[in-house]
């Protein structure tokens, strides 16, 4: 089976990173949805996962999400996953969520909102998927580190929006085509 999850959706900035995921052994009994742990027990559960799962990322840029749109940016990044991982057209796939956005060749595939926590290899998927759009995010924190992404990692917390509001956006980094990201790019 393939547990497919995705990371990044609603920031202002960074990329979306949609991981798909095959365990190859037993899971760890610790594993569910990256949202319900810390970074600390995220990154110590990765460090297990790396051993008995195999992963494949599709990342999606920022210009590639504001010239395309967050559904189209969504099923180019479950694409770019499934082939990143090499899945075969008759796998098992679960995706989590409530929209379909895998490739319609995979006949075994399906939706389950919730799955992050409900499906182990689709926890598996999360967990990656948190951790490594994290540790991008720390690295870009360390070439821009007035907007503090190592904190709030792209999403829109009071304090990046007030760091854009005081510095304006970035052209790379930024989502120009998310509020209030559009608001301060039409003013410029």
């Amino acid at each position: 089976m393939i547990g497919v999850d995705e990371v990044g959706r609603g920031c202002l900035a960074g990329p979306l990173l949609v991981v798909a995921a095959r365990a190859l052994t037993t899971l760890p009994d610790e594993i569910k949805d990256s949202k319900l742990l810390s970074r600390k027990q995220r990154r110590q559960i990765l460090n297990k996962l790396s051993v008995c799962c195999e992963f494949g990322e599709g990342w999606v840029n920022v210009s590639e999400i504001d010239k395309f749109g967050l559904a189209r940016a969504l099923k180019l990044g479950t694409r770019r996953s499934l082939l990143d991982l090499r899945v075969q057209i008759d796998e098992e796939i679960i995706m989590d969520g409530n929209v379909n956005y895998l490739p319609k060749k995979f006949k075994r595939a399906q939706v389950l909102i919730g799955a992050d926590n409900q499906v182990p290899i689709v926890s598996a998927a999360s967990i990656h998927a948190k951790v490594t759009r994290d540790n991008f995010m720390i690295k870009l924190a360390k070439k821009y580190p007035i907007y503090n992404f190592e904190q709030h990692v792209g999403y829109g917390t009071p304090g990046h929006q007030a760091a854009l509001t005081s510095y304006g956006f970035i052209r790379l980094v930024h989502r120009r085509s998310f509020a209030p990201v559009s608001t301060i790019a039409e003013n410029l």
